[in-house]
């Protein structure tokens, strides 16, 4: 198939409007169009996660970190993002980054992480804002079901949990069309009333053309009356770190243990043991120490992350366990989980897990 086909797949679950700014997700070595037939994926995309590609045949390697943070000015491989880029491009292979994006959807890597330590009830830690619009239209009443319809299945009208939301409110909608009109109703020259819905509905900023494209299609009028407004309101799927409850209360060091296991972390960084039961337990992928707050105020006896500094773990002041059990180690499971998003929806293309441990860092023990 086209790696088109697979990124846009990908883009469907993971936008690129909900990486952060700093990131770089995305397609970063590569054409569209070129065939693929096997994907790598991986944490990291390495020197060594190229080789494999190459000798395992993969035109494709999925790694949730970007190689290329930062514009590269110079190609001499003197550096290891030189000789990563250089190689890829010399064996046509292919690089795409799914990253901050895939961090921030309610079904990306902190849900993976909570399933693998038995969370319930999870919910996204801090929403992100600015990333929902809200259109209103104007639509005859007797076409008000198929346009609600339309926009329905186009994306719009999610709030939580809820789908199909809107409101909508009856009137009256006025107009005259000139000589050069051919309007649905009414004729030209002539003052016209119609009963109209006035419907509004909330969409994510990333789907609006796909938005309008669905409303122009499915309204009878030839110019269709509509308002587009910027909202602030806080959106409950997207966003960073996810908070979830046990099933049965631990106590801090049996949980500490018990994440230990279920993460394969060599070891945990943490503040000190507090002497309660842990129920509420709040986790971030990669580095989260800027999401303490969130979680001190979602209530979690236990923050689970990675790459907290020395000063930062002071921050807790005994109101949260702080648990780092390292990067790699927060994310590792980021690759199976797009292992699966993958097979489930291409039962026919070869998805190859990559068996190059990427963790940079190693511990004495």
């Amino acid at each position: 198939m086209k790696l088109a086909e697979l990124t846009s797949y990908l883009e469907s679950i993971a936008p690129l409007a909900y990486q952060e700014d700093y990131d770089n997700s995305g397609l970063i070595v590569g054409k569209p169009d070129m065939e693929i037939s096997q994907a790598l994926i991986s944490l990291d995309c390495t020197e060594a996660v190229v080789d494999e590609a190459i000798a395992k045949g993969c035109q494709v390697i999925v790694s949730h970190h970007p190689i290329v943070f930062k514009g590269l000015k110079k190609f001499n491989g003197k550096t290891y993002v030189e000789r990563v880029i250089e190689k890829a491009i010399k064996h046509n292979v292919a690089i795409y980054a799914i990253h901050t994006n895939l961090d921030n959807v309610e079904n990306g890597v902190n849900a993976r992480i909570c399933e693998t330590l038995g969370l319930q009830d999870c919910r996204i830690l801090a929403p992100k804002q600015g990333l929902l619009k809200k259109l209103v239209t104007f639509v005859p009443t007797s076409h008000a079901d198929k346009v609600r319809a339309a926009l329905f299945n186009a994306g719009a009208g999610h709030i939580g949990n809820y789908s199909e939301c809107s409101f909508n409110a009856e009137g009256t909608g006025t107009f005259k069309g000139n000589a050069n009109t051919d309007p649905f109703v009414g004729e030209p020259g002539k003052n016209h009333q119609e009963a109209e819905v006035r419907i509004e509905t909330v969409y994510p900023s990333n789907l609006e053309s796909k938005i309008l494209m669905a409303l122009f299609m499915e309204h009878p009028y030839e110019e269709v009356a509509y308002d587009l407004y910027p909202i602030t309101n806080q959106y409950q799927n997207i966003g960073s770190g996810m908070v979830g409850e046990l099933e049965h209360p631990m106590s801090e060091a049996d949980f500490l243990q018990f994440v230990k296991y279920k993460m394969n972390a060599s070891v945990i960084r943490h503040t000190n043991l507090r002497g309660k039961s842990v129920k509420n337990v709040a986790v971030c992928g990669g580095s989260g120490s800027f999401l303490l707050k969130h979680a001190i105020a979602a209530g979690a006896d236990v923050f689970i992350t990675a790459d907290f500094k020395y000063h930062e773990f002071f921050d807790a002041e005994e109101k949260i366990v702080i648990a780092d059990i390292g990067h790699f180690e927060s994310e590792q499971f980021t690759q199976n989980l797009l292992v699966d998003f993958i097979t489930k929806k291409f039962t026919n293309f070869a998805v190859r897990l990559t068996e190059v441990n990427t963790n940079p860092i190693k511990y004495l023990i």
